[in-house]
């Protein structure tokens, strides 16, 4: 794992991965957005073959993230799962016994329609609107940032973050992306298997973007 980038935010000290999460130091807590987790499941039952290695390779960063950080807490900001249950669920819930420890927040998202009873299950702490926590709040969409708790600076989701970069002969790239901006963080897709929105920089914003497992300041 390449190093994360060190951010001050309201004195608090976030840890950017090129894993596509936040290391939260001081409350010990890995921040993450639009899992979807069960999604190539949810393709492959409507006849559409996308491989299961996509959700594994996936699951597999964030092992990784928890080896490297060892956090005591997820905070997931939205979307951790698509659609209804399929067998990528069963896979998740392996996972989480073995890592029973850890907490695990979800900021419930516009994808999260699970049953209720499974969130218990699987001892997933379910927050319908937003989860504020010190300084911070967490919530999926930062559209919803004007009816939340005032005075937060807020983690968001939803939109699936990526910054354009241009080079010589007309050429661009388009990449992931943390997008800093006065009062929210919207973090990237945790999920390759998404598409991504460019982002509309204003002068006093701060963009991380990721390129294979990097991240570096544009």
């Amino acid at each position: 794992m390449h190093p994360p980038i060190k951010h001050i935010i309201h004195n608090q000290t976030l840890w950017l991965s090129g894993h596509r999460a936040i290391f939260w130091e001081e409350e010990k807590a890995l921040i993450l957005a639009d899992l979807h987790f069960g999604k190539t499941g949810h393709f492959r039952k409507a006849g559409i073959g996308v491989p299961q290695t996509v959700y594994k390779e996936d699951l597999q960063r964030l092992i990784a993230l928890i080896q490297f950080f060892k956090p005591l807490q997820l905070i997931v900001v939205g979307d951790m799962f698509h659609s209804k249950a399929n067998i990528e669920h069963e896979l998740f819930e392996k996972w989480r016994n073995d890592l029973s420890a850890i907490e695990v927040h979800l900021v419930k998202g516009n994808h999260d329609i699970l049953n209720e009873k499974w969130y218990s299950k699987a001892s997933i702490k379910v927050h319908k609107r937003q989860l504020p926590i010190k300084d911070f709040a967490f919530l999926h969409d930062a559209a919803d940032i004007d009816i939340a708790e005032p005075g937060k600076y807020f983690f968001c989701g939803h939109v699936h973050p990526g910054i354009r970069i241009g080079g010589i002969a007309r050429q661009a790239l388009h990449f992931p992306c943390f997008h800093f901006e006065e009062k929210s963080c919207t973090l990237p897709a945790f999920s390759k298997f998404t598409g991504m929105i460019n982002v509309h920089r204003n002068a006093a914003d701060k963009i991380f973007a990721i390129a294979e497992g990097k991240v570096f300041e544009v």
